[in-house]
């Protein structure tokens, strides 16, 4: 029976049957797809043992080794299709697999992203803060083409701590000593 069912599976590159018997077919298909892929003349009375249709032997070895050269295995697929409906047995569908020709992979070209650094805060000594309205001109020096960049964007929008305004004094630090002079003990 088995020899009859994979002699027409190779003839009509698809039956069906019951799952039980398709599962058992795969087995023998691909052993005789192996053996048409080895191709020599030992192989050909081995398969010449299953398959009693010479044409059918031919056919297989001629078509074998192009179809399924570039797959090691998995020659035969099967698909559940349902129940039969006299006796409710599963039925499935052998066929023959054709495989797709393998596509060469393009390179994925990947993303240069530029790896954004954060600048730490710092506090702005007493001395610098005098100088902080310079930094509002700034700003204008560094306009050119009518685009204004703007340093605190460049910063990767890090902001300074002290903003000082022109109305601002300079705060002297009253706790350290100046140079020179000696700490008092309270």
């Amino acid at each position: 029976m088995f020899r009859n069912m994979v002699t027409s599976l190779f003839k009509h590159d698809r039956i069906r049957t019951t799952d039980a018997k398709a599962k058992e077919i795969r087995r023998w298909a691909d052993q005789l797809v192996t053996l048409a892929k080895r191709g020599d003349l030992h192989a050909r009375r081995q398969a010449m043992a299953i398959i009693q249709e010479k044409e059918v032997v031919h056919k297989l070895f001629s078509e074998a080794p192009k179809r399924f050269a570039d797959v090691s295995g998995g020659y035969t697929r099967v698909v559940k299709i349902g129940f039969r409906p006299g006796d409710a047995a599963a039925v499935s569908l052998v066929e023959l697999v054709t495989p797709e020709p393998k596509k060469k992979k393009k390179p994925r070209r990947k993303k240069k992203v530029a790896p954004v650094a954060e600048t730490p805060q710092v506090a702005v000594p007493a001395e610098a803060e005098a100088k902080a309205p310079d930094a509002e001109n700034a700003v204008e020096a560094t306009k050119t083409d009518e685009t204004v960049v703007d340093p605190v964007e460049e910063t990767g929008g890090a902001q300074i701590e002290a903003e000082a305004s022109p109305e601002a004094e300079p705060v002297a630090a009253a706790d350290e000593p100046e140079a020179g002079e000696k700490k008092e003990d309270k």
